[in-house]
């Protein structure tokens, strides 16, 4: 039996997740609400599904099963809250929220009716992404050292401009980490572990009328002992690859988008040589880096895939509450960081 969803705000991020549900057996896309009725009427219109009139309509319907909230990131909260009293399982665009609180208020809400709850980071269902974790869950690098994230990517004045949520600490949460580096946060917290502590600095060069960084240094310490850094901007022309790199005493690798640009090891094996061949150019995209909307929804499809397999087990989805919450966590202890010139620790 297939589990309808509803979408609750039908802007650019929308598209993806109805094109990533299309894709799967046992989905089905039943209809989007957004407060521009407009646009709920045009998605409804591409995707052959119904538009609501109101949220609460929508949270009503009897077929809808799970919704996928794509709201701006700081309204997360109010319609995955009323998801879950209404008895559906959440769905959330990353971040999870943009406060601590906030995102607590979701988890919480979530657990006590009992609902699935994840948050979309479809760069953990990257084929090179897994392979990656599963290298590191064997030991292959060794004892790790170094664990970094480059995201130098570009988005020009008009991006801002378009929309007055961007840019905003009240619904964006953040600029350069917050709405386009936390991919690579949350990669990167996966693959070395949590982090014990940030020493950061933040900038805003490259932009105007926004109250967000659009630059971000970060060192880091993992609480593992690793040591290592976060770069990130939308002030970068044109724009480049989203980048993580892995160093450890037996090995090292370079993740660039989807594609594996580094993969050494003091003991090769015959499976590294097929990994090099396979996944050295697995990148089709743009993958946001000067255009958001320049990505494949596949991603999507594949965590769409975890979540239905989250729903019909009762098991945990690979990306749950808690899981979401440490990239927000981690931000927000970078931008602690940068406002007092402080090293923070954490958890905080």
């Amino acid at each position: 039996m297939s589990l309808g969803i509803g979408i609750v705000g039908c802007g650019l991020i929308a598209d993806f997740h109805a094109r990533a549900i299309a894709e799967l057996r046992g989905l089905r896309l039943i209809g989007g609400f957004d407060r521009m009725a407009e646009s709920a009427a045009a998605f409804a219109k591409r995707f052959h599904c119904r538009a609501f009139g109101t949220q609460g309509e929508l949270l009503a319907h009897p077929q809808i099963d799970v919704v996928a909230v794509c709201t701006p990131s700081g309204a997360h909260a109010e319609p995955a809250i009323a998801a879950a009293k209404a008895g559906k399982h959440v769905v959330v665009e990353k971040p999870l929220e943009v406060t601590l609180k906030r995102c607590d208020a979701i988890i919480d809400a979530c657990q006590k009716s009992a609902v699935v709850l994840s948050t979309i980071f479809p760069s953990r269902f990257h084929r090179a992404s897994q392979l990656l974790k599963d290298a590191i869950d064997a030991d292959r690098f060794g004892k790790l050292a170094l664990g970094s994230a480059y995201v130098k990517w570009f988005r020009n004045q008009e991006y801002y401009d378009r929309n007055a949520w961007r840019g905003t600490r009240r619904l964006d949460g953040g600029g350069a980490l917050m709405n386009q580096a936390i991919h690579s946060v949350d990669l990167l917290l996966w693959l070395m572990g949590k982090i014990a502590a940030v020493t950061a600095t933040t900038a805003l060069l490259g932009h105007e009328r926004i109250e967000v960084e659009d630059c971000a240094a970060v060192a880091i310490r993992f609480a593992n002992g690793a040591l290592g850094g976060i770069e990130a901007t939308t002030a970068a022309y044109p724009g480049w690859l989203k980048r993580i790199e892995i160093c450890g005493s037996t090995g090292s690798a370079v993740l660039e988008e989807e594609s594996l640009v580094r993969w050494q090891f003091a003991k090769s094996t015959a499976a590294d040589r097929r990994i090099v061949s396979a996944m050295s150019d697995r990148t089709k995209t743009g993958g946001g880096a000067s255009d958001p909307a320049a990505i494949g929804h596949h991603g999507h499809r594949e965590q769409y895939r975890d979540i239905l397999r989250a729903i019909r087990t009762g098991t945990a989805p690979l990306i749950d509450g808690p899981a979401a919450r440490l990239s927000v966590e981690t931000i927000l202890a970078i931008y602690q960081s940068a406002r007092t010139g402080r090293r923070v620790t954490l958890p905080q």
